[in-house]
Protein backbone atom coordinates (compact mmCIF):
# COMPACT_ATOMS: atom_id res chain seq x y z
CA UNK A 1 0.00 0.00 0.00
CA UNK A 2 1.26 3.43 -0.69
CA UNK A 3 1.49 6.01 1.78
CA UNK A 4 -1.31 8.75 1.89
CA UNK A 5 1.67 11.04 2.57
CA UNK A 6 5.10 11.14 1.30
CA UNK A 7 7.25 13.69 1.75
CA UNK A 8 11.05 13.16 0.47
CA UNK A 9 14.13 16.09 1.17
CA UNK A 10 11.73 18.86 1.80
CA UNK A 11 13.07 22.12 2.15
CA UNK A 12 11.68 25.64 2.43
CA UNK A 13 14.09 28.40 2.80
CA UNK A 14 12.97 31.99 3.22
CA UNK A 15 15.05 35.18 1.69
CA UNK A 16 14.77 37.68 4.90
CA UNK A 17 16.23 41.39 4.05
CA UNK A 18 18.57 42.28 6.51
CA UNK A 19 18.67 46.29 7.65
CA UNK A 20 21.51 47.46 10.12
CA UNK A 21 20.03 50.22 13.17
CA UNK A 22 19.54 53.79 12.64
CA UNK A 23 18.68 56.35 9.94
CA UNK A 24 22.16 55.67 7.87
CA UNK A 25 21.25 52.13 8.18
CA UNK A 26 18.08 52.08 6.69
CA UNK A 27 19.83 54.32 4.18
CA UNK A 28 22.23 51.69 3.34
CA UNK A 29 20.03 49.01 3.44
CA UNK A 30 17.94 50.96 0.95
CA UNK A 31 20.25 51.51 -1.51
CA UNK A 32 22.07 48.04 -0.97
CA UNK A 33 20.22 45.63 0.28
CA UNK A 34 21.34 42.34 1.98
CA UNK A 35 19.66 39.40 2.59
CA UNK A 36 19.65 36.42 4.51
CA UNK A 37 18.21 32.75 3.70
CA UNK A 38 16.38 31.79 6.66
CA UNK A 39 15.98 27.48 6.28
CA UNK A 40 12.34 26.84 7.98
CA UNK A 41 12.57 23.43 6.33
CA UNK A 42 15.88 21.62 5.50
CA UNK A 43 15.47 18.37 4.29
CA UNK A 44 13.06 16.76 6.25
CA UNK A 45 11.65 12.82 4.98
CA UNK A 46 8.68 10.95 6.01
CA UNK A 47 6.01 9.29 5.07
CA UNK A 48 2.64 8.09 6.75
CA UNK A 49 -0.07 5.37 6.12
CA UNK A 50 -3.45 5.88 5.70
CA UNK A 51 -5.29 6.47 9.08
CA UNK A 52 -2.18 7.04 10.61
CA UNK A 53 -2.62 9.82 13.64
CA UNK A 54 0.89 11.38 14.16
CA UNK A 55 2.14 13.62 16.44
CA UNK A 56 4.41 16.36 14.89
CA UNK A 57 6.01 18.23 17.51
CA UNK A 58 9.03 20.75 18.53
CA UNK A 59 9.60 24.01 19.88
CA UNK A 60 8.52 27.19 18.50
CA UNK A 61 10.14 27.78 14.94
CA UNK A 62 11.14 24.73 14.58
CA UNK A 63 9.40 24.16 10.84
CA UNK A 64 6.07 22.56 12.24
CA UNK A 65 3.91 24.69 10.69
CA UNK A 66 5.42 25.71 7.74
CA UNK A 67 5.41 21.99 6.97
CA UNK A 68 2.18 21.97 7.38
CA UNK A 69 1.57 24.89 4.94
CA UNK A 70 3.39 23.01 2.34
CA UNK A 71 1.59 19.99 2.85
CA UNK A 72 -1.34 21.57 2.62
CA UNK A 73 -0.64 23.53 -0.47
CA UNK A 74 -0.32 27.01 0.90
CA UNK A 75 3.41 27.37 0.36
CA UNK A 76 5.58 26.26 -2.63
CA UNK A 77 8.53 23.95 -1.51
CA UNK A 78 11.79 25.25 -2.30
CA UNK A 79 13.19 21.86 -3.15
CA UNK A 80 12.40 18.05 -2.87
CA UNK A 81 9.14 15.62 -3.61
CA UNK A 82 6.25 15.38 -2.22
CA UNK A 83 2.66 13.74 -2.52
CA UNK A 84 -0.36 14.14 -0.37
CA UNK A 85 -2.97 11.18 -1.20
CA UNK A 86 -1.36 11.35 -4.98
CA UNK A 87 -1.16 14.73 -5.73
CA UNK A 88 1.59 17.68 -5.94
CA UNK A 89 -0.41 19.96 -3.07
CA UNK A 90 1.28 23.08 -4.21
CA UNK A 91 -0.76 22.53 -7.70
CA UNK A 92 -4.17 23.23 -6.17
CA UNK A 93 -6.26 20.76 -7.74
CA UNK A 94 -9.47 20.48 -6.77
CA UNK A 95 -9.39 16.63 -5.98
CA UNK A 96 -6.77 17.47 -3.91
CA UNK A 97 -8.32 20.09 -2.20
CA UNK A 98 -11.70 17.98 -1.56
CA UNK A 99 -9.08 15.86 0.22
CA UNK A 100 -7.30 17.43 3.07
CA UNK A 101 -8.20 20.31 5.49
CA UNK A 102 -6.21 22.29 7.79
CA UNK A 103 -7.14 23.19 10.80
CA UNK A 104 -4.94 26.21 13.11
CA UNK A 105 -5.66 26.87 16.76
CA UNK A 106 -4.85 30.76 16.11
CA UNK A 107 -6.87 31.20 12.60
CA UNK A 108 -10.78 30.97 12.17
CA UNK A 109 -13.23 30.67 9.31
CA UNK A 110 -16.04 31.46 11.17
CA UNK A 111 -18.25 34.86 10.44
CA UNK A 112 -18.10 36.76 13.76
CA UNK A 113 -21.22 38.29 13.31
CA UNK A 114 -23.34 35.21 12.26
CA UNK A 115 -24.43 31.57 12.99
CA UNK A 116 -22.00 29.10 12.32
CA UNK A 117 -24.66 27.46 9.82
CA UNK A 118 -24.26 30.46 7.45
CA UNK A 119 -20.99 29.42 7.58
CA UNK A 120 -21.22 25.45 7.00
CA UNK A 121 -23.72 26.26 4.31
CA UNK A 122 -21.47 28.11 2.37
CA UNK A 123 -18.78 25.72 2.69
CA UNK A 124 -21.23 22.94 1.48
CA UNK A 125 -21.40 25.52 -1.42
CA UNK A 126 -17.88 25.87 -2.13
CA UNK A 127 -16.57 21.98 -1.50
CA UNK A 128 -20.07 21.10 -3.58
CA UNK A 129 -21.40 18.64 -1.08
CA UNK A 130 -25.05 16.96 -1.79
CA UNK A 131 -28.10 18.24 0.49
CA UNK A 132 -27.80 14.44 2.14
CA UNK A 133 -24.53 13.91 2.60
CA UNK A 134 -24.11 17.63 3.92
CA UNK A 135 -27.28 16.89 6.36
CA UNK A 136 -25.62 13.29 7.74
CA UNK A 137 -22.01 14.49 8.38
CA UNK A 138 -23.52 17.83 10.56
CA UNK A 139 -25.79 15.44 12.20
CA UNK A 140 -23.11 12.94 13.01
CA UNK A 141 -20.51 15.87 13.66
CA UNK A 142 -22.69 18.20 16.12
CA UNK A 143 -23.62 14.84 17.96
CA UNK A 144 -20.06 13.92 18.52
CA UNK A 145 -18.96 17.41 19.55
CA UNK A 146 -22.46 18.06 21.39
CA UNK A 147 -22.98 21.42 19.76
CA UNK A 148 -26.24 20.99 18.34
CA UNK A 149 -28.04 23.49 20.04
CA UNK A 150 -25.69 26.59 19.54
CA UNK A 151 -25.32 25.85 15.19
CA UNK A 152 -27.56 29.21 15.21
CA UNK A 153 -25.85 31.31 17.54
CA UNK A 154 -23.35 34.28 16.45
CA UNK A 155 -20.33 32.86 16.56
CA UNK A 156 -19.03 36.25 19.05
CA UNK A 157 -21.92 34.92 21.72
CA UNK A 158 -19.94 31.61 21.60
CA UNK A 159 -17.14 30.57 24.19
CA UNK A 160 -13.72 29.85 22.72
CA UNK A 161 -13.97 25.86 23.56
CA UNK A 162 -17.71 26.25 21.25
CA UNK A 163 -15.62 27.98 18.41
CA UNK A 164 -13.67 25.63 18.12
CA UNK A 165 -15.56 22.93 17.88
CA UNK A 166 -17.91 24.69 14.96
CA UNK A 167 -14.55 25.34 13.05
CA UNK A 168 -14.24 21.81 13.16
CA UNK A 169 -17.06 20.75 11.59
CA UNK A 170 -16.91 23.92 9.32
CA UNK A 171 -13.41 22.28 8.36
CA UNK A 172 -14.75 18.54 8.02
CA UNK A 173 -18.49 18.79 6.84
CA UNK A 174 -16.55 17.95 2.88
CA UNK A 175 -15.37 14.70 4.92
CA UNK A 176 -11.71 14.92 4.05
CA UNK A 177 -9.47 12.10 4.11
CA UNK A 178 -6.32 13.94 5.49
CA UNK A 179 -6.56 16.59 8.27
CA UNK A 180 -3.62 18.77 9.37
CA UNK A 181 -4.39 19.79 12.98
CA UNK A 182 -2.15 22.83 14.15
CA UNK A 183 -2.36 23.63 17.99
CA UNK A 184 -6.36 22.69 17.57
CA UNK A 185 -6.49 22.97 21.58
CA UNK A 186 -4.57 26.27 22.21
CA UNK A 187 -6.31 28.51 24.83
CA UNK A 188 -8.60 25.85 25.44
CA UNK A 189 -9.44 24.92 29.33
CA UNK A 190 -8.53 21.97 30.61
CA UNK A 191 -12.13 20.11 30.26
CA UNK A 192 -12.34 21.66 26.28
CA UNK A 193 -8.60 20.08 25.65
CA UNK A 194 -10.34 16.63 26.66
CA UNK A 195 -13.29 16.84 24.43
CA UNK A 196 -10.75 18.09 21.68
CA UNK A 197 -8.84 14.95 22.24
CA UNK A 198 -11.70 12.29 22.56
CA UNK A 199 -13.34 14.08 19.00
CA UNK A 200 -10.48 13.72 17.70
CA UNK A 201 -9.43 10.15 18.70
CA UNK A 202 -13.41 8.97 17.35
CA UNK A 203 -12.94 11.17 14.42
CA UNK A 204 -9.86 9.23 13.43
CA UNK A 205 -11.27 5.72 14.31
CA UNK A 206 -14.82 6.74 12.44
CA UNK A 207 -13.71 7.56 9.31
CA UNK A 208 -10.03 6.25 9.13
CA UNK A 209 -8.61 9.69 8.51
CA UNK A 210 -5.02 10.02 8.10
CA UNK A 211 -4.09 13.12 10.71
CA UNK A 212 -0.63 15.43 11.24
CA UNK A 213 -1.15 16.85 15.00
CA UNK A 214 1.05 19.64 16.23
CA UNK A 215 0.91 20.04 19.78
CA UNK A 216 2.51 22.20 22.53
CA UNK A 217 0.88 20.07 25.37
CA UNK A 218 2.30 16.71 25.52
CA UNK A 219 -0.98 15.61 26.69
CA UNK A 220 -2.28 15.69 23.19
CA UNK A 221 0.36 13.91 21.85
CA UNK A 222 0.47 11.06 24.95
CA UNK A 223 -3.26 10.62 24.73
CA UNK A 224 -3.81 10.40 20.71
CA UNK A 225 -0.21 9.34 18.82
CA UNK A 226 1.66 6.29 19.03
CA UNK A 227 4.12 7.77 16.57
CA UNK A 228 5.51 10.90 16.78
CA UNK A 229 7.92 13.17 14.53
CA UNK A 230 10.46 15.53 16.31
CA UNK A 231 11.33 18.73 14.16
CA UNK A 232 14.22 21.11 15.31
CA UNK A 233 15.83 24.07 13.70
CA UNK A 234 14.15 22.43 9.91
CA UNK A 235 15.50 19.00 10.50
CA UNK A 236 13.98 15.87 12.00
CA UNK A 237 15.65 14.66 14.92
CA UNK A 238 13.58 11.93 15.86
CA UNK A 239 10.49 9.43 14.22
CA UNK A 240 9.19 6.59 15.72
CA UNK A 241 7.08 4.99 18.23
CA UNK A 242 6.49 7.36 21.43
CA UNK A 243 7.04 4.73 24.13
CA UNK A 244 10.62 4.12 22.00
CA UNK A 245 11.53 7.49 22.80
CA UNK A 246 12.61 6.68 25.98
CA UNK A 247 15.19 3.99 25.00
CA UNK A 248 16.84 6.06 22.60
CA UNK A 249 16.98 9.19 24.32
CA UNK A 250 17.28 8.83 28.18
CA UNK A 251 20.30 7.00 29.83
CA UNK A 252 18.81 7.52 33.11
CA UNK A 253 15.91 5.74 35.37
CA UNK A 254 13.80 7.43 37.94
CA UNK A 255 14.42 6.98 42.15
CA UNK A 256 11.28 8.03 44.01
CA UNK A 257 12.12 7.43 47.67
CA UNK A 258 10.46 8.20 50.89
CA UNK A 259 13.02 7.99 53.87
CA UNK A 260 11.67 7.30 57.50
CA UNK A 261 12.92 10.09 58.93
CA UNK A 262 14.40 13.30 57.33
CA UNK A 263 18.47 13.22 55.74
CA UNK A 264 20.30 15.86 54.49
CA UNK A 265 20.10 16.20 50.52
CA UNK A 266 24.13 15.82 50.11
CA UNK A 267 24.00 12.47 51.95
CA UNK A 268 22.71 11.26 48.16
CA UNK A 269 25.25 12.76 45.86
CA UNK A 270 26.87 8.95 45.96
CA UNK A 271 23.83 7.39 44.64
CA UNK A 272 23.10 9.69 42.19
CA UNK A 273 21.61 13.10 41.13
CA UNK A 274 19.31 14.28 42.97
CA UNK A 275 16.22 16.36 41.26
CA UNK A 276 13.75 17.07 44.00
CA UNK A 277 14.36 17.01 47.41
CA UNK A 278 12.01 17.92 50.26
CA UNK A 279 12.26 16.58 53.64
CA UNK A 280 12.01 12.76 53.53
CA UNK A 281 11.54 12.79 49.89
CA UNK A 282 13.86 12.80 46.96
CA UNK A 283 13.81 12.41 43.20
CA UNK A 284 16.86 10.55 41.99
CA UNK A 285 18.25 10.14 37.93
CA UNK A 286 20.30 7.19 37.85
CA UNK A 287 22.45 5.96 35.00
CA UNK A 288 20.35 2.35 33.60
CA UNK A 289 23.34 0.22 34.00
CA UNK A 290 23.83 0.91 37.71
CA UNK A 291 20.72 1.10 38.79
CA UNK A 292 20.81 -1.72 40.52
CA UNK A 293 24.32 -1.38 43.04
CA UNK A 294 22.69 1.90 43.58
CA UNK A 295 19.99 0.98 44.84
CA UNK A 296 21.51 -1.90 46.73
CA UNK A 297 23.16 1.18 48.14
CA UNK A 298 20.68 3.07 49.10
CA UNK A 299 18.87 0.25 50.90
CA UNK A 300 21.86 -0.58 52.70
CA UNK A 301 22.50 2.93 54.09
CA UNK A 302 19.24 4.77 54.62
CA UNK A 303 15.94 3.93 56.55
CA UNK A 304 13.64 3.85 53.35
CA UNK A 305 9.66 3.28 54.02
CA UNK A 306 8.53 3.05 50.02
CA UNK A 307 10.66 3.20 46.80
CA UNK A 308 9.63 3.07 43.24
CA UNK A 309 11.84 2.87 40.19
CA UNK A 310 10.36 5.09 36.98
CA UNK A 311 11.53 6.37 33.20
CA UNK A 312 12.00 10.04 33.18
CA UNK A 313 8.62 11.47 31.95
CA UNK A 314 7.91 11.83 28.12
CA UNK A 315 7.92 15.52 28.49
CA UNK A 316 11.46 16.13 29.71
CA UNK A 317 13.01 13.89 27.49
CA UNK A 318 11.64 16.01 24.77
CA UNK A 319 12.86 19.12 27.00
CA UNK A 320 15.93 17.80 27.54
CA UNK A 321 16.00 16.97 23.46
CA UNK A 322 15.46 20.58 22.48
CA UNK A 323 17.54 22.26 25.12
CA UNK A 324 21.06 20.28 23.99
CA UNK A 325 20.53 21.31 20.25
CA UNK A 326 20.11 25.11 21.39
Amino acid sequence: MDPVISVNNLKKYYQVHKKEPGLWGGVKSFLNRKYLDVKAVDGISFKINEGELVGFIGPNGAGKTTTLKVLSGLLYPTSGNLSVWGREPFKREKQFQTQISLIMGQKNQLWWDLPAMDTFILNKEIYEVGKQQFEDTLSKLSKMLEVGDILNTPVRKLSLGQRMKCELISALLHSPKVLFLDEPTIGLDVVAQQNMRDFIKEYNQEFKATIILTSHYMADVKELCKRIIIIDKGVIVYDGLLEKIIEKFSPVKVLKVDFEKEIKPEKLKEIGKVEKFSKNFAQISIEKDKISEKTAKLLSEFAVADLTIEDPAIEDIVREIFETRQ
